[in-house]
């Protein structure tokens, strides 16, 4: 195992370029073809946009920005969900240097709030009325905030008749001056270990991943007709960034979904070939295909075939043969089960891509057994999303990947990930102590996570530092292992282990009320069974035990889940157990929930 490891070669960013030169080089190489796909209303409707009226209506808003008074270095917040717009709006504010803060769709006004002040927001853009609303309750207490668009009451169109006083030439100046290593955004961290902190990432930091995507990813990035359905919250590094890449390819279009209530219909009209999503959303994919399928011969068959992928995926990691059998066997697998988990995605997709938070092996396997490559990485805010990616032909389940060619990764005496590379943030807005934290003496950043490095430079991460729970006995267990494998059962939402100075491990469970809704009735329980019954449900706990007992097989007595509390709500935004982009904040489980650990877990224990 290796402590360090760089990645051979280099990416190039010349001084002068910008993300909006992302869209400008594309069409000095490929000329004005299809590069957004808008959604229509209505599911399955969509329209396309090339790449020269794309560049319009960019430019458009640009000039409008400039009208407003907005200057290089300016903050201009968007509070909306994932549309055309917000494109559109992210390349203007890019092209004339000005400084886009997201704001997830999901914050409250307080939130809103926060960020709008620690930013000295001058303009904000808000998608509807309820968010409107939001940052008009709090516009008093802004005294930055000049004013308050909608994009659902003509925002676009407002800022392209602002624009019509400002010349060409003026733009094309604004639009020289941005430099590569100018501020393009300042992203809030989810905040899932403390307050969220602005972090400052510059067009450079883009650039250099995007370019890097390019050369690790070609198959799914650039080669053919790359096509993207984007429905992650474009507030997040990872969607802006997976943005930014269909549109500097020179074939890649990019449909903007608003709501994926719609998913499955849209999925099917627009066509992707690639997906990104976060692991909640595979997994709802395969519990959606395994309900479907049912408890009875259907069921038994899906179960057959979906462990046979798992056999399969696994067999060619290793590089081992396979049976005639299991090659029989998954001729009528195919015909019978992988073509419609596939088509569940969409007709033409090749390559589903992860990240945000770990995914479980064996769901991994499965897609790369029924044909859908899993592409991981791993990444963090402050490195403009991804750092590491596994390749097409090195995805090497379980690891996320090597960094990108010149990038480098190293292991701490402490076990400690730290990264360095030229997409890594260049500090905390406004927090020159926390940003003076984030870096040793020698410049490498922080992560927080636990990992190891394998013989040919692939990252695998076993942890958090600060998740490690120390019980009572002085025994250290990592909680990450125990709860991806009790989260795999179909009916479980989140698992949270539990157990820092106690007497031995517990966990919090919650359920998935999509997946009950299936389970509940094969189980004789009606399926609108009040969740008060149903978490304490005896069929409820057994099956939740078979995934206990499977974790506990994997760990020593003293690290075992020996209890566990199913509760009759689920982690959400609104309790602040849960992020904008869905990752569990641990330390808010433990405090909400506080009572519930005493009482129901360890009662006199303590």
């Amino acid at each position: 195992m290796l402590t360090e490891y760089t990645t051979p070669g280099t990416i190039e960013v010349d001084d002068d370029e910008t993300l909006y030169s992302l869209l400008t080089q594309r069409i000095e190489r490929t000329g004005t073809g299809t590069v957004i796909a808008a959604k229509k209303l209505g599911p399955g409707s969509w329209q396309d946009v090339t790449a020269g009226e794309f560049q319009r209506l960019v430019t458009a808003a640009a000039k409008g920005f400039i009208a407003f008074g907005i200057g290089k270095g300016d903050a201009v917040a968007i509070f909306s969900s994932t549309r055309f717009e917000w494109g559109v709006l992210d390349f203007a504010l890019a092209a004339i240097g000005a400084v886009n803060v997201p704001i997830y769709d999901t914050d409250s006004a307080s939130q809103a709030e926060r960020i709008l002040n620690d930013s000295d927001v001058k303009l904000a853009i808000a998608d509807d009325r309820t968010r409107f609303d939001r940052l008009d309750s709090v516009i008093d207490r802004c005294p930055e905030l000049r004013q308050i668009l909608m994009l659902d009451a003509n925002a676009m169109g407002a800022l392209e008749g602002l624009g019509v006083t400002v010349s060409d030439e003026e733009l094309d100046t604004r639009i020289a001056s941005v430099k590569a290593d100018d501020l393009a955004t300042i992203v809030y961290t989810s905040g899932s270990t403390g307050l969220p902190k602005g972090v400052e990432l510059t067009h450079r930091n883009f650039l250099s991943i995007v370019r890097a995507g390019y050369v690790c990813l070609p198959e799914m990035l650039t080669e053919g007709m790359p096509r993207l359905l984007l429905f992650l919250p474009l507030a997040h590094c990872f969607a802006r960034y997976i943005q930014y890449c269909s549109v500097g390819s020179d074939h890649g279009v990019v449909g903007y979904l608003p709501d994926t209530r719609t998913l499955l219909p849209d999925l099917r009209s627009f066509k992707p070939t690639y997906l990104l999503g976060v692991p909640r959303v595979f997994e709802k994919v395969y519990n959606a295909a395994s309900q479907k399928a049912g408890s009875g011969m259907k069921g038994r068959l899906f179960a057959k075939a979906a462990e046979a992928a798992r056999v399969w995926s696994r067999k060619e990691q290793a590089g081992e043969a396979h049976t005639a059998r299991e090659v029989a066997e998954r001729a009528t697998y195919e015909a019978l089960v992988y073509r419609a988990v596939r088509g569940a995605l969409g007709p033409n997709i090749k390559f589903v891509a992860c990240g945000g938070a770990p995914l479980s092996a064996d769901l991994a396997h499965f897609y790369a057994g029924i044909g859908l490559p899993m592409i991981q990485g791993y990444g963090m805010t402050e490195t403009a999303a991804p750092f590491t990616v596994t390749r097409v032909h090195d995805n090497r389940i379980g690891t996320v990947g090597q960094p990108a060619p010149g990038s480098s990764i190293r292991i701490a005496e402490d076990g400690e990930l730290q990264v360095k590379g030229a997409n890594v943030f260049r500090g905390y807005h406004n927090l020159p102590d926390k940003t003076a934290e984030a870096f040793t003496p020698d410049g490498w950043l922080h992560t927080g996570d636990l990992g190891s490095i394998d013989d040919d430079g692939r990252l695998t991460i076993t942890g958090r530092i600060k998740d490690i729970i120390i019980t009572a006995g002085g025994k250290n267990v990592s909680p990450v292992p125990l709860e991806e494998e009790i989260a795999k059962c179909p009916i479980v939402e989140h698992c949270v282990v539990v157990g820092d100075q106690r007497p031995f491990i517990g966990a919090l469970v919650t359920l998935d009320p999509e997946a009950l809704a299936g389970w509940l009735p094969a189980h004789g329980l009606a399926e609108d069974t009040p969740m008060a019954r149903v978490a304490a449900n005896a069929a409820i706990h057994d099956e939740i035990q078979t995934w206990v007992d499977r974790a506990n097989a994997t760990v020593s007595r003293a690290e075992s889940v020996r209890k566990f509390v199913v509760l009759p709500e689920q982690f959400t935004q609104g309790n602040g157990c849960l992020t904008p982009s869905l990752k569990v904040v641990r330390p808010a489980v433990n405090r909400v929930f506080a009572d519930v650990i005493a009482r129901d877990l360890y009662g006199d224990h303590r």
